[in-house]
């Protein structure tokens, strides 16, 4: 199913920009291994669906999945061949703002080859370039 907030105080928002960086780095918070966005776009709830499908499928239901990127921001569109004015469009899809260094997914429980693997055919399902990390282990 896919993400969308359960109620928002306004239906629609104007666009903004993504020009800034959210971070140079940060580390993962829960899990061990984290796909981290190194440009600035907007991922719809399909893209995250699809890639939370994708790292499932790989991990065979095994480890914990934690999705850091959550469709907050609505983007509406006019439908086709509708004339000018009369109002702004309804709301069309729920997007997740991007900036560069943002963590999109975190994993844990996983062999770190697995891991890798999973995570390199899920950036294929993503519009941007993203990094591969896996955190130190603790001694």
């Amino acid at each position: 199913m896919l993400l969308k907030p359960k109620n928002t105080k306004y239906a629609k928002s104007q666009h903004g920009r993504l020009s800034r960086v959210e971070s140079a780095f940060r580390f993962p918070k829960f899990g061990r291994y984290a796909l981290i966005a190194q440009e600035s776009a907007l991922l719809s709830a399909r893209q995250i669906e699809s890639c939370r499908q994708v790292l499932n499928r790989h991990f065979k239901r095994k480890g914990k999945i934690w999705i850091r990127a959550f469709p907050d921001f609505p983007v509406t569109s006019k439908p086709t061949e509708v004339r000018m004015g009369k109002g702004k469009g309804a709301v069309k899809a729920w997007v997740c703002r991007v900036r560069p260094g943002k963590i999109l997914f975190e994993v844990d429980g996983i062999v770190g080859a697995r891991a890798a693997s999973a995570f390199h055919a899920a950036q294929k399902k993503l519009p941007i370039q993203t990094l591969f990390f896996q955190a130190p282990t603790k001694k």
